[in-house]
């Protein structure tokens, strides 16, 4: 039976992914106010319903609706696109939301057969890996056109997509915020700590920050680092700590929950994070971790790079260092190591900054007002 609509309209949220553990930023997504929320996923395009399965469940019906498909003349090229058309009218959907900007082109041409208001979020690297903007570029400049909003996460997106063609009227910046969570946390600065976290892969540099950590450990032995997360890049890092014989210092403990994050804060002189721009091109939109860490009361130490300096005030929430500066990362741990009394400072400066302009509840308040506000001028009646 399909989903009946209440007293909310109803949002199709479409992902590439249904539970990505280093995307809790779309999950939170699920909690916009005011509406009531669908979940497709599926890589590359959203064939899934979340808690109904596959929207196409046998050979049969795929049959079906493609027969039935070529005899009322449907112009739809890929199946994949019937499926997803079908299934929003099933469920009454009245706005959609595409997380990435490589999941919104491939839906593009859906949502304009349902005549259905379409928002975007750009999170970095589908504006940013050469090969992808060379595969989208086309596609983007049709959806600008077409899309009621665009949503960026770092300011250093905007001239990007303006240069694409998107009008500067539809951009919306709005970092995704830290879970609530993060807010409650009373770090104590007890331990010579550095925290990080975050995929190992190229833009993320972890092997920078290690590098960084091997002069602190020169000068203060005691110190500890936990770099935590899965990837590509993870067995070369762990060979990284090897050679340098420092694996008494540094560990690695995988992919872990928000809660043992928030625990590792707690006790931490800093989150450190040395993100670079990619050979691919691939860079960071604003890493939630970051945003994460200054509400939870921590300084960061980290690069200016891509939003990083939006939401960290270097010199005063942290410190920020020049991309591949690995001298200067571990001038900036040492610092913060050698003045507790500063990373304190630094850290309350952080939580306050972070919670009056970018926390989440202000995000999904934002994203609220633009779904309803394009639903209303989708239906020729404007809001105030």
């Amino acid at each position: 039976m399909a989903w009946q609509k209440k007293m909310y309209p109803n949002l199709a949220i479409l992902s590439s992914s249904q539970n990505a553990y280093s995307e809790t930023f779309i999950q939170a997504h699920k909690q916009i106010p005011d509406v009531n929320v669908r979940y497709y996923y599926g890589d590359p395009y959203p064939i899934f319903l979340e808690d109904s399965g596959a929207l196409e469940r046998s050979l049969w019906i795929s049959a079906f609706l493609h027969l039935s498909d070529r005899i009322l003349g449907s112009k739809f090229v890929d199946r994949r696109e019937s499926l997803l058309f079908r299934s929003l009218r099933r469920e009454k959907i009245d706005c959609v939301l595409a997380e990435y900007g490589v999941t919104g082109a491939n839906v593009l041409n859906v949502c304009k057969k349902r005549k259905l208001p379409l928002i975007v979020t750009f999170f970095g690297y589908e504006i940013s890996v050469h090969q992808i903007l060379q595969q989208y570029q086309q596609s983007y400049v049709e959806m600008f056109q077409y899309v009621s909003a665009i949503v960026i996460v770092s300011e250093h997106m905007r001239q990007r997509l303006e240069n694409l063609g998107c009008p500067a009227d539809k951009i919306y910046f709005s970092p995704s915020g830290p879970h609530e969570m993060f807010f409650d946390v009373r770090p104590d600065f007890s331990q010579k700590l550095f925290v990080s976290t975050g995929r190992f892969v190229d833009k993320k540099a972890h092997y920078y920050t290690i590098l960084a950590f091997n002069h602190v450990l020169k000068k203060h032995p005691e110190a500890r680092l936990i770099i935590a997360g899965d990837g590509v890049l993870m067995n070369a890092c762990v060979n990284l700590v090897r050679y340098l014989r420092i694996e008494h210092a540094v560990s690695f403990p995988g992919v872990i929950t928000l809660q043992e994050f928030a625990a590792h804060l707690a006790v931490a002189r800093a989150y450190v994070q040395h993100s670079i721009t990619a050979l691919s091109g691939d860079m960071e939109g604003t890493p939630v971790a970051v945003m994460e860490s200054s509400a939870a009361g921590v300084p960061v130490v980290s690069t200016r790079h891509a939003g990083i300096p939006d939401v960290v005030i270097d010199g005063e929430t942290g410190l920020l260092v020049d991309e591949h500066d690995v001298d200067g990362m571990a001038q900036a741990m040492l610092k913060l190591l050698e003045d507790r009394q500063l990373a304190v400072e630094m850290g309350a400066k952080g939580r306050d900054f972070i919670l009056k302009n970018f926390s989440r509840q202000k995000h999904l308040a934002l994203l609220s007002r633009i779904v309803l506000d394009s639903i209303a001028l989708n239906a020729g009646i404007g809001r105030n």
